[in-house]
């Protein structure tokens, strides 16, 4: 099996609302694993809270999350942003329309770009970044 790179979104305590969100954005298989389930937690008040989220798209995309414990700092000091990209400007469109609706914020405006691709950046209702680039057609190299 090659050496797989996947987002891994922490959350502070929506993590099975957000899982929920991005099933119904890329459809696909979604498993939620609790603290309780593994009692990885002393707290009983964190039974229920997602220790380990997995979304398998149809197409292959996979977004992995979980809830951050009451004892451990939500991470920050690095920023990432998820980035889309691929040819089929439908099934990019229809991602953006759901990320960027329902209480997200568009940053960047899905339209043409300088460099020939269609381009959007937005911020999802969960305080995730999302790059979407849709391939535009390349022009021929000089002979």
């Amino acid at each position: 099996m090659p050496t797989l790179l996947n987002p891994y979104l922490g959350f502070r305590d929506n993590a099975r609302e957000a899982m929920t969100f991005y099933q119904s954005v890329f459809g696909g298989e979604l498993t939620l694993n609790t603290f309780g389930e593994f009692q990885a937690s002393e707290d009983p008040a964190e039974a229920e809270k997602i220790m380990h989220g997995m979304l398998t798209a149809n197409n292959g995309l996979v977004l992995m999350g979980a809830d951050t414990p009451n004892g451990m700092d939500l991470a920050s000091g690095s920023s990432i942003s998820v980035s889309l990209s691929g040819d089929d400007e439908a099934e990019l469109r229809g991602y953006w329309d759901k990320l960027a609706g329902d209480g997200g914020s568009v940053t960047v405006p899905l339209e043409q770009a300088p460099w020939g691709d269609i381009f959007g950046m937005c911020t999802d209702r969960f305080g995730t970044a999302w790059l979407v680039n849709v391939n535009g057609a390349q022009a021929a190299p000089a002979t």
